[in-house]
């Protein structure tokens, strides 16, 4: 009885929120047919966005309310209504599907709200009465109290119902977190990239196109009075201008590797495989390296990233994995661009390690694709990239 009793008590404060809530839904409603009245009117369409608005805290009380009688929360998804120009403002609270299930609920709870906690009162006094009686001379349990908390339920659930966004706009909702979320990760790699670069470029082509203009400003001076010491200093010269077009080959090998335009990503991936150090094969499927023009090669940007992907996994495999073999295997569908690098190493690779997996995920994330990397301890390593792309 006692426990019967206090569930009874928070159903009826439960309740009792309800109907208060229910009270401010009426005021809510008609702010919601007077900003409805100004927008036709074009003046007052500025009041739209702020009367959702105000719908939408409602909603977060009710959301809040039904998360405390239930234990559950209720997810709320909405379009924002606080960026942009007042047009798209309005566009956003007019479009927004959680715009109009905050009014079905608003309706709903206008009537369902009082009903129930006046329900909920009528009932009460009987099932002290009743239920009193009835556990104290018959020793069984509660009939009439058990039924408060069932009408805070059946509260709860309509509220549920309700408030609850649908599949596609949860869908919807998550893809926008994630994309959010992959475009962070692009900035942070696009930064770093650009940093590598231009270290790469003031540390190494710069210091020597310095040197070489200084050895060229010296073989200018000695020019008449000392011609073998030109002839050293033009030698100097030259061996620092190579070096410099070296610096300056590998710095583009970093934004898009020239072997791409010339051979293809299979081809590419071959010469990688031959650099590599270790024994590696290389399989191809599906159609990867027609003309440009063909419409069947991947883009330049998913064949930049399949590249990298594939370097960077037989550099870590070089280098940390103590294998000998590894495998590359290539496969185009009509949708997808998919690379599989294999290798017969130690395995437990981590990405937290520096080894360079964290990056090979930004660069795939940032073209909307997706990292698998199984490495058990003992091995085998195989890291296998899917990248979207459409001929």
């Amino acid at each position: 009885m006692r426990r019967a009793l206090r569930r009874a008590d928070r159903a009826l404060f439960h309740l009792l929120t309800g109907a208060g809530l229910s009270i401010v839904c009426s005021l809510a409603l008609g702010l919601v047919l007077v900003a409805l009245a100004c927008c036709l009117l074009v003046v007052g369409a500025g009041m739209l966005p702020e009367a959702a608005r105000t719908v939408r805290s409602l909603t977060g009380a009710e959301r809040r309310r039904t998360e405390g009688w239930s234990g559950q929360p209720v997810p709320a998804r909405y379009l924002p209504l606080d960026e942009g120009p007042l047009r798209a403002r309005v566009r956003n609270a007019v479009r927004d599907p959680g715009t109009y299930r905050d009014l079905l609920w608003l309706v709903a709870h206008l009537g369902c709200g009082l009903v129930l906690f006046y329900a909920a009162m009528a009932l009460f006094p009987l099932a002290l009465l009743v239920d009193g009686v009835w556990c104290g001379l018959a020793r069984r349990r509660p009939v009439l109290l058990p039924l408060l908390p069932g009408l805070a339920g059946a509260q709860a659930r309509l509220s549920r119902t309700l408030l609850s966004p649908s599949p596609r706009a949860t869908l919807l909702s998550e893809r926008v977190e994630e994309l959010t979320a992959t475009r962070a990760g692009a900035l942070v790699a696009h930064g770093a990239e650009l940093r590598r670069i231009e270290r790469d470029l003031h540390d190494g082509t710069q210091a020597r196109l310095v040197a070489l203009a200084m050895r060229i400003g010296l073989a200018r001076r000695a020019c008449d009075r000392d011609p073998e010491a030109v002839r050293t200093l033009l030698d100097d010269a030259q061996d620092q201008a190579e070096e410099a077009l070296a610096d300056l080959r590998h710095v583009v090998r970093g934004i898009h590797p020239p072997v791409l335009t010339d051979r293809g990503l299979v081809g590419a991936v071959r010469a990688l495989a031959a650099g590599s150090g270790l024994e590696v094969s290389v399989r191809a499927a599906g159609p990867q390296d027609g003309p440009e023009d063909d419409g069947t090669r991947a883009p330049a940007a998913v064949e930049a990233a399949a590249y990298f992907v594939v370097a960077e996994a037989l550099s870590n495999a070089a280098r940390h994995s103590g294998a000998r073999r590894a495998s590359v295997e290539l496969a185009r569908t009509p949708r997808l661009l998919r690379v599989r690098v294999r290798d017969e190493g130690r395995g437990g690779a981590d990405e937290n390690g520096g080894t360079g997996l964290l990056g090979i995920r930004r660069r795939v994330a940032a073209l909307d694709g997706t990292v698998a990397l199984s490495s058990p301890a003992g091995g085998p390593t195989a890291l296998e990239v899917e990248l979207p792309c459409v001929w």
